[in-house]
């Protein structure tokens, strides 16, 4: 990314998050007795929480040590608390502006609206906790998802492909070994011909992976056919070349920009992903010009990790395309968002001949929690014919 670019986008998201921090600071402050001992210690706390997740970034840029993983956990918790604290907060607000028009409130609040301040933040804050230790056990039972699809194309001597799709694994300090044997097992009991990794397979860093032998797990992943990744932004953000290198060194087959025919079945493509020109100021391919030259006649597949564009797709004769990264939006109310912003945001859809399966993905990015959704593994099945 370039520089100017990184420092304006660096400076849009410390504004929204010091701002944020700040409403809500104000607002707890305020459901506090002027006199009394906690706000200190509210202001201590508060402070603090504020800072882990940056000084997480920080110290395990530097060392992945205990420090690191302490600072980066307390602070995804702390990112998942603070968009509920401050959607309670938007709430009551709108309530007291409402009543300053309308006078709602009944005697018994007017009488004793300090009491009632500390009664909200109390509500607000059990609730918000509730809500994140859910989305949290959320996050650790993904689920299994089925989908069968008919291309109706000779693949060769196969009649059928059993495919698994896992994008958005965010390999890391969050998502560490425990959450990787639950992945492994997942994809194996599903018994895959091929194995599909859609990007985000690094979360950014790649030191907690390496310093915790991720890699020798994802070597136990069982497929007839190979596993095949695509870059993903956080591939780019973390450096592409080396999370690349990382996963062909454990047994991954990177698609860049290219395709590759399996078993004379079936034309995997695999795309970069769309933010490269964004880090180095390359284009990726078009797919018209990666599919120069293939004989169109098999079943062709896509992965593309964000489902941007999805007439390239149709129009270029892509049988199934198969895409991650957004996460259904990970916490209600984002998935609203991501509906506004994708053709496709999540789930299955058709575009004149072209099938689309966009994955909730199987990790999270920053708060450990899921709300609203399920993170899932895909198991495709395919047949093929007429």
């Amino acid at each position: 990314m370039k520089t100017y670019d990184f420092v304006i986008f660096i400076s849009i998201v410390l504004t929204i998050y010091i701002s944020v921090h700040t409403y809500i600071f104000m607002r707890g402050w305020q459901a506090l007795p002027a006199s009394s001992v906690l706000r200190f210690l509210y202001c201590v706390i508060f402070i603090f929480m504020g800072l882990t997740y940056i000084a997480g970034r920080i110290t395990e840029n530097i060392s992945v040590c205990a420090a690191s993983d302490f600072f980066i956990w307390t602070g995804s918790f702390w990112l998942g608390l603070i968009l509920y604290l401050f959607l309670f907060a938007v709430f009551f607000d709108i309530i007291r502006l409402a009543d300053h028009f309308f006078t709602l409130y009944p005697p018994l609040i007017r009488n004793n609206y300090q009491y009632v301040k500390a009664a909200a933040a109390l509500f607000s804050l059990t609730a918000t906790i509730i809500i994140v230790a859910a989305g949290h056990i959320n996050t650790l039972h993904p689920r299994i998802t089925t989908v069968s699809l008919h291309i109706p194309k000779s693949a060769g001597t196969v009649n059928t492909m059993n495919i698994v799709l896992a994008t958005d694994i965010h390999l890391g300090t969050i998502i560490s070994n425990s959450r990787v044997d639950t992945l492994v097992h997942s994809i194996n009991s599903c018994d895959p011909d091929i194995v599909l990794l859609g990007g985000d397979i690094v979360d950014e860093d790649l030191k907690p992976v390496i310093e915790n032998n991720m890699g020798d797990m994802l070597l136990k992943i069982k497929s007839k056919h190979g596993i095949f990744a695509i870059t993903g932004n956080h591939e780019y953000i973390g450096g592409a070349d080396s999370a690349c290198r990382f996963m062909r060194e454990h047994g991954i087959t990177v698609l860049r920009d290219e395709y590759v025919l399996i078993d004379k079945s079936i034309i995997l493509v695999g795309r970069e992903d769309l933010s490269k020109n964004r880090f180095t100021g390359i284009k990726r391919k078009t797919l018209k010009t990666i599919l120069d030259g293939a004989d169109m006649n098999y079943p062709v597949i896509c992965m593309d990790h964000q489902p941007f564009m999805l007439d390239e797709a149709a129009g270029n004769g892509v049988d199934l395309q198969l895409s991650g990264h957004t996460h259904a939006g990970q916490l209600w109310p984002f998935n609203y968002i991501v509906d506004m912003i994708y053709q496709v945001g999540k789930g299955y859809a058709r575009i004149g001949n072209t099938h689309f399966f966009v994955s909730t993905g199987f990790g999270t990015w920053g708060p450990p929690v899921r709300t609203g959704n399920r993170p899932e593994i895909v198991q495709i099945k395919l047949k093929f014919r007429e």
